[in-house]
Formats: structure tokens, C-alpha cells, sequence
């Protein structure tokens, strides 16, 4: 995807969301139907006015607009009501913290994030894509939303803390998560402080899953402190306790703490919603799950599962995840807050303002995307010139804030949806019906599904054979529009 903002000039123009009272029925509409309240708003304007509350909003509808607002980042820094409301759980981690801290916040840990460490990582990926699989029989039910859950945390649980979670913190940590992303969407579309100082069953469940989140995190390092410093760990833990010992890199133990509760739950959430939305979508549709199949049988052929060899030549089963990615971003609505009085698609706005981006509503834009809702993997092949003409293609964000782990997540998705999808295929319980409601992320929260086991003989088919020596082509022709500025096939 390109992260060059477009210079040809053009009429703006701005509108109102629809509704006769804003200040309660937007809030209404974005709770109750927020992916359709959302895809309302492009034909109001490039820029929209709406009302979260007392609040007033503008919500970026054109990709151009959206560039704008995400590569000034001095003048469209983080905040909002989606920030103020992730700062008491994260801190002043790398996703919360301000513009003037984030520099040296990211150069302490991109070292962890590179592609040469990401590659490091892919054979423990999919050992733990395996093992999420180990179980399962012929007929089973399976919560593909909690075995995804379950798989991301403990591959977060070896990148941060070389596995020094255990098995039940583990799983609390995803307990916990599944409380977390529903309260702060509704702290969000409804940002009264008020409503949620009430004791409510809810607003209770909240602080409580905060509150062992941090417990949790603050045990582990405890933990580590107390042993000797050990310049054999490459966790993540460790490099920050490290910038925490060098007194000129201004790491604070606070920080140390933000950081690993920042990198765990997002590090676990999002990439577990984007591997479930693919299971989901890939029974939607059989030619895709065809093609994938074929791919899978291929490359990783007689092998136990895919790794490090085989990732570079999995090229249809990325195009699946960029295409989950557009059709159902997990991270699919995000705020800014202007730091001085500016102008957006020739709108004046004061020091202040409050200002949206929703990679779901971008997404879903006929005018980038045709055929929005239709799920099409086959946009991302190499060579796909017109796949994303505007730069609308924003799953990590762009500009300096890009998600750091977005080679990373990419990587961690396409081994798993590789390892799962070689030896099962999954499919919807009878009278299934699509319950898509988002919450802090966007992506199924209880769907079960029934195992089948693949019967294939891996590399034997002529299409089989076709398909990988494509991939093998194609895979030195990389494609960088699916993952941010490194590409996922820097993965």
C-alpha cells in the first residue's frame, strides 16, 4: 500500500452525519449499527461532522483526508476519546503515549520487530498453531474465537516473556481481554466519565479484568527482577529491563510495565480476531478455501507444518490475510485530537478538535475498492497494480505511528492459517447467521465451528504443483501493500 500522500488538488467537501437529534442518535447509531452507520458517512462529505455525546467529531472519509490526519503527527497527535480511555489500562505505552515521547519509546523496541527478528520467530509460530489443532476430532465443535485467543497469547507469552506465563495466567489474559474490548467501545461512542463511575455488574466486570491485567504483568516482571540479569534472553522483557538499567535511555519502570501491557493485549487481540475473521470468511467461500488448500498442499507438502522455507512462497494465503484485513480490519476505528488550529479538506478546526479514521469505513469505499463487500483475495496477487489506487489500504496505520508489529502479526497469521487449514477444514454449525458486532476491535467473539479433517496427498496434483511454482515466482516480486511500509512479504 502506498504511504505517499496524493498532491492533486481537488474540492473538498464537508457534511453532518444523518439524524435529527446528533448528539444522542449518533452515539445510538454507532453502538446499535456502527459498520452501517459507518459506510453512511463517505456520501455526506470527504469530511464529516458527528456527535459522540457533547462531543463534536469529524470523521476522515476520503483516503487523502486520512493521510493527512495520520502523517502530520505533530499536528494530529493521539488522543480522544478512544486514547482516554486506553490510558488508564495501557499507560503511556507505544500505542497512547504522545508524539514528543513516541521516537524514543519505538527505537527501544523496533529492534524486536525487524524482519530479521520476525524470521527468528515463524518455527514457534507455528509449533503453536499446531498444538492449537493437536486436539481436535473428526465432528468436534470448536470455539475458534477462544483457540485463536489461546494460540496469539502464548505466542505473546514466549515474544515478551520467553514463556514465563503460565498456562492459567495465560488464559485469564484472555478472559480478561474479552471484558476489556467490550467496555472501551462503549466508553468510546459514549464518552460520559459519569456513566461509568456507577457500579454497575459491567462497569465492575471492567476494572476487574484492568486491574489482573496489570496484576499479572506486574507479577512476571517482579519475577525477572529478582534473578540475575541475563544477556542470554532475546525476550522482549528483557530489552526493556535492560533500557531501564541504562541510565541514559530514560526507560522507567513505569514504562517497562505500559510497554508489556500495551504489547500483550494488542500483541493477542487483534491478530486473534484477523485469524478467526479468515476461518470465518474462508467457509463463506469455497473457491477462495479451494485455492488456499492448493497453495498449502503444496508448499508445505510431507513437512509437519509450514516455517521459516515455506513462508515466502504461502503467496495466495497472504492475499487471504490482507483481505480479512480490508474486509474486516480488527483495529477498524481510531481518534486524533489536534494539537493546534489547522485546516482538513478545507475545513478550519481549533486546537482541540477531535478527529476519526476508520479503516473499516475506508475499506469498504466502492470508490477504492470495487465490490467492497465481496470477499476477493485474489485483489492482492503480485502484480496487482489497481488493488489499492488510493492508498485506502490502512489495516497498521501509516506515518511514524505504524503498527510496529505489522510484519510481525502478518507473519504470525499466515503460519497459522497455513498450519490450521492443511490438516482441517472448518465449517459453520447448521443455521449459522452472522453476528458481526464490534467492540474495541472488529471480529467474531463466540463462534464455533465443526472440524473435518483434510484428506490431501501434499504435492501431487498437477493444479497442486502449478500453484507452487507460481508462488515461488511470485513471492520474488514482493508486494508491500499488505502490511504498512516493511510489506508482508518482508515477513
Amino acid at each position: 500500500m502506498s504511504n505517499a500522500v496524493p498532491e492533486t488538488e481537488r474540492a473538498w467537501t464537508t457534511g453532518t452525519a444523518p439524524g435529527i437529534f446528533p448528539s444522542v442518535s449518533h452515539p445510538i447509531a454507532l453502538f446499535r449499527h456502527p459498520l452501517g452507520f459507518l459506510n453512511s458517512l463517505p456520501a455526506r462529505g470527504d469530511l464529516v461532522e458527528i456527535r459522540l455525546g457533547p462531543l463534536r467529531a469529524w470523521m476522515a472519509c476520503h483516503p487523502e483526508v486520512a493521510h493527512q490526519v495520520l502523517m502530520d503527527t505533530r499536528t494530529f497527535d493521539k488522543g480522544g476519546p478512544l486514547y482516554n480511555r486506553l490510558q488508564p489500562l495501557m499507560g503511556d505505552g507505544l500505542v497512547t503515549c504522545r508524539q514528543d515521547t513516541h521516537r524514543r519509546q519505538r527505537r527501544v523496541l523496533q529492534p524486536d520487530f525487524r524482519p530479521s527478528r520476525v524470521a527468528d520467530h515463524t518455527d514457534m509460530m507455528a509449533r503453536e498453531a499446531e498444538l492449537t489443532f493437536r486436539g481436535w476430532r473428526a465432528g468436534d465443535q470448536v470455539d475458534v474465537s477462544a483457540a485463536t485467543m489461546a494460540l496469539t497469547t502464548r505466542v505473546m507469552n514466549h515474544v515478551l516473556f520467553s514463556d514465563s506465563l503460565g498456562g492459567a495466567a495465560a488464559a485469564e489474559v484472555g478472559d480478561c481481554l474479552a471484558a476489556i474490548v467490550r467496555g472501551l467501545f462503549v466508553r468510546t461512542v459514549v464518552p460520559v466519565d459519569a456513566l461509568f463511575r456507577i457500579p454497575t455488574p459491567a462497569n465492575r466486570r471492567y476494572r476487574r479484568a484492568v486491574d489482573r491485567v496489570h496484576a499479572i504483568v506486574d507479577e512476571v516482571v517482579a519475577k525477572r527482577r529478582q534473578g540475575r540479569p541475563s544477556e542470554d534472553r532475546e525476550d522482549i522483557l528483557e530489552t526493556l529491563l535492560r533500557a531501564a538499567r541504562d541510565e541514559s535511555s530514560a526507560v522507567t519502570e513505569q514504562e517497562v510495565h505500559d510497554q508489556l501491557v500495551t504489547l500483550l493485549l494488542t500483541g493477542s487481540e487483534s491478530p486473534s480476531n484477523c485469524l478467526a475473521s479468515a476461518l470465518d470468511l474462508l467457509a463463506r467461500h469455497p473457491e477462495a478455501e479451494r485455492r488456499l488448500h492448493a497453495e498449502v498442499d503444496a508448499v508445505v507438502a510431507d513437512r509437519p507444518r509450514p516455517g521459516s522455507d515455506e513462508l515466502p512462497r504461502l503467496t495466495y494465503t497472504r492475499c487471504v490475510v490482507a483481505e480479512t484485513m480490508r474486509h474486516r480490519p480488527p483495529g477498524w476505528l481510531f481518534t486524533r485530537i489536534t494539537t493546534r488550529e489547522t485546516t482538513l479538506a478545507g475545513h478550519r478546526l481549533p486546537r482541540g478538535t477531535t478527529v476519526l479514521y476508520s479503516p473499516y469505513l475506508l475499506h469498504h469505499d466502492p470508490a477504492s475498492f470495487p465490490d467492497p463487500e465481496l470477499f476477493l483475495p485474489e485483489r492482492w496477487l503480485p502484480g496487482r497494480a489497481t488493488a489499492d489506487p488510493h492508498g485506502a489500504m490502512l489495516p497498521f496505520s501509516t506515518g511514524n505511528r505504524k503498527c510496529i508489529g505489522d510484519t510481525f502479526a502478518v507473519a504470525e497469521a499466515t503460519l497459522a492459517l497455513a498450519a490450521i487449514t492443511g490438516r482441517w477444514r472448518l465449517r459453520h454449525l447448521p443455521g449459522y447467521t452472522e453476528r458481526l458486532r464490534p467492540a474495541a476491535t472488529l471480529g467474531p467473539r463466540s463462534l464455533v465451528m465443526t472440524c473435518e479433517p483434510r484428506a490431501h496427498a501434499p504435492g501431487t496434483a498437477p493444479r497442486a504443483r502449478a500453484l507452487a511454482s507460481r508462488a515461488t515466482a511470485a513471492a520474488r516480486a514482493q508486494d508491500p501493500r499488505t502490511a504498512g511500509d516493511n510489506g508482508a512479504d518482508d515477513s
